[in-house]
């Protein structure tokens, strides 16, 4: 494949996807990417059968990965391809597998390119799995300003940033390590319509700030329901993690669990990586999304989850919910930093749906995360004190 080109992606014919009464405003669901797919929007092999989520779309390795000297953006005067020619270093083949080492940065082409309508945009993210590993994802187009954000009407390839900051990961053709949203004008709700929507349906259990600009949701460092478990800090020097594979995993052989010995603080060392869990438990309902967005770095030097997408349902009664807590991917900056009980680590913002999902996060996807308290990723077994 030559760089920066995906054959999958053709140029759009003069007029198509080109009426806006096709694409209502708000985040598409499921059956509207579907749509998307079926009009020439989204050019790709045939969609995975799970690949579609309620309000978002797996993206997929190709078959290379390039080693690169850095992380960079395109710029709008280049393409990614263009760009790969000055920086790569060697390339692997994914036809097969490869593992991407700790600390280097990889550029893979994906299997899905966009040829999207005027007014439709997208957004990336990585999957929480992926998160939840301390892989750092970030997707890229031709020309782009900036990271995981496709302006509307992008037409052209996608590639994905890889950078392994934890452990050593395994990934193949076909690995789906990142999710993409779609979207039409500006879908978040404002403060009053947050506010009547908890009042409706309630969106946060046991709220440690009221909700207004979205859900403050802050950190669990007592652990009692979990016999004290607080969370987990990941070990050094591990074995490789295969991306695709589930529940083989010993967790003491990749993280040490942490327990609360009475005291309600805990402090944060420079350069680890840890999984806590929020105090509050979350409800999505099923006609919007919501999205985890950075907290104010003013309040402390340290950065909250990777893995930004919940989709409609997440932690619904009716889907298996009953509100679900936020599992958070938590790194210190420079500096050793105290966490205290009950201390907002992030926000949740809501947006609306373009219309009524046909699906919901839930059981009978095959979702991994409905209903959880404090969880490692989909490669481990269950784990408990």
């Amino acid at each position: 494949m030559a760089l920066g080109v995906n054959p999958m992606v053709k140029k759009r014919p003069e007029g198509q996807l080109a009426h806006s009464e096709l694409w209502q405003a708000g985040v598409f669901p499921a059956r509207d990417i579907e749509r998307l797919r079926r009009a020439g929007g989204i050019s790709a092999p045939p969609f995975d059968i799970d690949q579609v989520q309620p309000a978002s779309l797996d993206l997929r390795l190709g078959d290379v990965a390039y080693r690169v000297r850095s992380s960079f953006l395109p710029g709008p005067e280049q393409t990614v391809g263009e760009r790969l020619k000055t920086l790569e270093l060697h390339h692997l083949d994914l036809t097969q597998s490869a593992v991407l080492e700790r600390g280097c940065v990889y550029l893979v082409p994906l299997q899905e390119g966009l040829a999207l309508p005027p007014e439709v945009s997208a957004g990336a993210n990585p999957k929480s799995s992926t998160g939840r590993l301390d892989v750092f994802t970030r997707v890229i187009g031709d020309r782009a300003r900036g990271f995981d954000t496709l302006p509307a009407g992008y037409s052209g390839p996608l590639y994905l940033e890889i950078s392994p900051r934890t452990f050593p990961v395994r990934v193949r053709q076909g690995s789906r390590l990142s999710q993409m949203r779609f979207r039409v004008g500006d879908t978040r709700l404002s403060v009053d319509e947050h506010i009547a929507l908890h009042k409706a349906q309630t969106l946060v259990i046991d709220a440690n700030e009221a909700v207004g600009e979205g859900v403050a949701l802050s950190i669990d460092l007592k652990g009692a329901e979990r016999k004290g478990l607080i969370g987990f800090r990941s070990r050094r020097h591990t074995n490789v993690i295969d991306m695709d594979i589930k529940d083989t995993l010993d967790v003491l052989d990749y993280w040490e669990p942490l327990i609360n010995r009475g005291s309600d603080e805990f402090i944060l060392d420079p350069d680890e990586f840890y999984i806590l869990v929020s105090r509050e438990s979350v409800h999505v309902p099923p006609a919007y999304a919501a999205e985890m967005v950075p907290f104010d770095p003013l309040v402390g030097e340290f950065r909250v989850h990777y893995a930004g997408f919940f989709d409609p349902g997440f932690g619904h009664s009716g889907a298996g919910g009953t509100g679900s807590r936020a599992v958070l991917e938590v790194r210190s900056r420079e500096v050793p930093f105290l966490l205290g009980h009950g201390q907002t680590i992030g926000r949740l913002v809501y947006e609306r749906l373009a219309e009524k999902p046909d699906r919901l996060y839930g059981s009978g996807l095959g979702s991994n995360y409905q209903a959880q308290t404090l969880k490692l990723s989909k490669h481990f077994r269950a784990f408990s004190l």
